[in-house]
C-alpha cells in the first residue's frame, strides 16, 4: 500500500508531458462527475462539522454588506471561504488520483505488450535460430495500434463549412 501511494505521490509531482495531456483531457470529462460530488456532497458535510446551520460553517465574514434604506446593496459583504477551498483541494485530488489509476493502466497495458513482443522475438529466436523481420514487424504491429492520422482540411473547405453553418443557422430562425 505504501509503495502504491509514494507512485502516486511521483505521480503528482512530475512534470511528464504525456501525463499532462492525458490529464487535461481526461479531467475536462470528469470535471462535471468531480464538481457535482464535492459540491453536493462532500462541501455540505464539511460546512456540517462545526454544527453551523446552511449559513456556510467554514466562512469567515471580515465586513458585512451595507444596504441602503430601500435595502439595495450598496457594498458587497466580504467574505473568506475556506469550505471553498477545502472544496476545491478534494476536488483536485480526486481528479489527480482517477487520472493517476488511469495513467497506471496504460502503463500496466504498455510494459505486457512489450513483453509479448519480446517472448515473440526469443520463440522465434529459439525455433528458427534467427528472427525473420518480417515476423518480428508483424508482432510488432499486432501489439501496439498504428493511429492513422486524419488529414487537416484546407482553409477553403473549413469556410464552405461554416459558411453552409451559418445558412442552416439562419434558415432555422427564419422558420422559428
Amino acid at each position: 500500500m505504501k509503495k502504491f501511494f509514494k507512485e502516486f505521490k511521483t505521480f503528482i509531482t512530475r512534470g511528464n508531458v504525456l501525463d499532462m495531456a492525458v490529464g487535461i483531457i481526461v479531467g475536462g470529462a470528469f470535471t462535471a462527475i468531480i464538481t457535482a460530488l464535492v459540491n453536493n456532497i462532500l462541501t455540505p458535510l464539511i460546512n456540517w462539522i462545526p454544527g453551523a446551520d446552511n449559513t456556510g460553517a467554514l466562512q469567515v465574514i471580515l465586513r458585512e454588506a451595507i444596504t441602503d434604506d430601500a435595502g439595495n446593496v450598496v457594498t458587497e459583504a466580504l467574505i473568506i471561504d475556506f469550505g471553498a477551498v477545502i472544496s476545491a483541494i478534494i476536488s483536485f485530488l480526486i481528479t489527480a488520483f482517477v487520472l493517476f489509476l488511469i495513467i497506471k493502466t496504460v502503463n500496466h497495458i504498455r510494459e505486457k505488450s512489450e513483453k509479448l513482443v519480446e517472448e515473440y522475438k526469443k520463440k522465434q529466436k529459439e525455433e528458427n535460430g534467427e528472427v525473420e523481420e518480417v515476423a518480428v514487424q508483424a508482432a510488432e504491429e499486432a501489439s501496439v495500434p498504428e493511429v492513422q492520422a486524419i488529414p487537416a482540411p484546407t482553409s477553403e473547405e473549413l469556410l464552405t463549412e461554416i459558411r453552409d453553418l451559418l445558412k442552416a443557422q439562419n434558415s432555422n430562425k427564419e422558420n422559428d
